[in-house]
């Protein structure tokens, strides 16, 4: 359910957002897997996972980690949406961040203008 509800919250923000972006699922044959994954028009992405629990553990980022290695320089930031009250880092470019975190944060040097078209995010099991 708390899934769900942020896929629909970012996909509303996807509508009124300066930064443009596309929302897609991220799924590979080992089932790894992360549940929102974000891509701008030139190509960065950013992950995010969602947590309906106010603990996070390491393994709670192994999508994220796995879409990280896949897109290298591509991927800017992954996320993982809790219940908890700390934003708690996990390595470069990974954090746990509190849910109420999206409404409240707002993202920074991440516009780049002139983006080119849209394109698809090669998953290593497929299209997504």
């Amino acid at each position: 359910m708390m899934e769900n509800f942020v896929l629909m919250e970012l996909a509303r923000q996807l509508t009124w957002s300066q930064e443009r972006g596309r929302l897609h699922h991220y799924r590979t044959k080992d089932k790894l897997e992360v549940d929102a994954v974000i891509e701008t028009p030139d190509g960065r992405v950013v992950g995010t996972e969602v947590k309906a629990g106010a603990t996070v553990r390491t393994e709670d980022l192994a999508g994220l980690r796995n879409l990280a290695n896949h897109l290298e320089d591509r991927f800017v930031a992954g996320h993982v949406l809790y219940t908890g009250q700390q934003t708690l880092p996990f390595g470069e470019k990974l954090r746990a961040l509190p849910l109420d975190a999206l409404w409240h944060l707002a993202p920074r040097g991440t516009h780049r203008p002139g983006a080119g078209e849209v394109r698809a995010l090669p998953s290593p099991a497929g299209p997504i």
